[in-house]
């Protein structure tokens, strides 16, 4: 029987239980730099099999948030380095998420105040940047509509994810997360409603809307190898203006065929209708389709392991373990007050409720300052 403590061999590096710290964006980085409030926030829960790190940036352009650390700068990549060296202090792992959110910008965080870019002219017009207002003072704002990327300027882009995984690397990570869910850049490729281009990144073709997806993947496992990647997804998500489309099902079987064949670490699924705090959770039919979906992308990848994420307990992750439907268990806000859940759920100890009042921005209030189980 497969037990979500027992150990766990992820490409090569062993993990020391089944259980995965999912990527939870804080916005504590006032200089957008990793900082000693970071490392120890990290290193409090790095009695998780693996952590994968907040989604840090991979250039200025590809920031949507004021306060997250990014990755493009030396200063940035020191920072982290005091994250991962404290981290593998205490025996845990930990890749790094990254991040760019294409379209889900605004022009008060861009280099010049310049639009932010994406793969469609198409306006998110539900999403909301966290920016500087008209006063100048950091404020959720309207992300405006984009400027949609030349052909030429996309192998840029794909560059600078290759030179983030190479400076994540060097900032001592483990490995990478591409964070291709939750609307962002990689979706505003995928989604046929949302991609509106003509070239051979358009939207008219499964080809042409993976294009880009894969040419990233291709790029970043060139640089720091495939047993270092792996990538986050959330099929039927419904994030920042993502309508569900007819080939949902087909787009993700053959990412998840081609992901196999480049034998990747680890394909990590968001199952946004488990995270009770979306607004866009799945209708019944779309759940129900998303288990389907969740069933076939399984015997595709192959030797890459499949993470999920969303409405996780101990109960139904050991259950989809054992049924071969998974290989590992993601938690995400349970990790913000609970620093120690994998000793928790080990004990069947009662969990801390968070504060959602804390859950972004602000200091060690609400971060860093959660206790360990004590007793009754």
């Amino acid at each position: 029987m497969k037990d979500i403590f027992d150990a766990f061999n992820l490409s090569g590096i062993v993990l020391k239980n089944r259980i995965v710290m999912a990527p939870l964006t804080r916005a504590r980085a006032l200089r957008d730099i990793a900082d000693e409030h970071t490392a120890l926030y990290y290193t409090q829960r790095a009695t998780a099999g693996l952590i994968v790190s907040e989604g840090t940036s991979i250039s200025r352009e590809g920031q949507g948030y004021l306060f997250n650390p990014g990755i493009f700068t030396a200063e940035q990549i020191t920072g982290w380095r005091l994250t991962t060296n404290s981290v593998h202090s205490v025996g845990g792992r930990i890749f790094a998420q990254l991040w760019h959110v294409g379209r889900v910008s605004h022009p008060s965080i861009q280099e010049g105040g310049r639009l932010p870019v994406s793969a469609t002219s198409k306006q998110a017009t539900t999403a909301k940047a966290f920016g500087y207002d008209e006063s100048g003072k950091p404020s959720p704002v309207d992300t405006p509509p984009p400027r949609p990327l030349a052909t030429k300027e996309i192998a840029r882009i794909v560059e600078d994810f290759a030179q983030a995984a190479d400076n994540a690397i060097h900032a001592g990570f483990d490995g990478i997360e591409i964070h291709g869910a939750n609307g962002y850049l990689f979706e505003q490729f995928m989604n046929p409603l949302v991609n509106d281009r003509t070239d051979c990144y358009s939207g008219t073709t499964l080809a042409n809307r993976l294009r880009f997806t894969l040419e990233v993947i291709d790029a970043v496992t060139s640089r720091i190898g495939a047993e270092r990647v792996g990538i986050r997804i959330s099929p039927y998500g419904k994030l920042f203006d993502m309508p569900h489309y007819p080939e949902i099902e087909s787009t993700y079987i053959e990412l998840c065929r081609e992901i196999g064949m480049r034998g990747l670490a680890y394909v990590h699924v968001m199952n946004q209708s488990g995270y009770s705090r979306l607004d866009s959770a799945l209708e019944p039919e779309a759940e129900s389709g998303f288990y389907k979906l969740l069933r076939q992308m399984k015997p595709l990848l192959q030797q890459t392991a499949l993470i999920l994420a969303g409405g996780m307990t101990r109960a139904r992750a050991e259950q989809m373990i054992a049924d071969n439907i998974i290989d590992l268990v993601a938690f995400g806000a349970s990790y913000i007050s609970n620093p120690d859940l994998v000793a928790r759920l080990q004990n069947n100890w009662p969990l801390t409720p968070a504060d959602p009042n804390s859950f972004y921005g602000g200091g060690a209030e609400g971060y860093i300052d959660y206790a360990p189980y004590a007793g009754s």
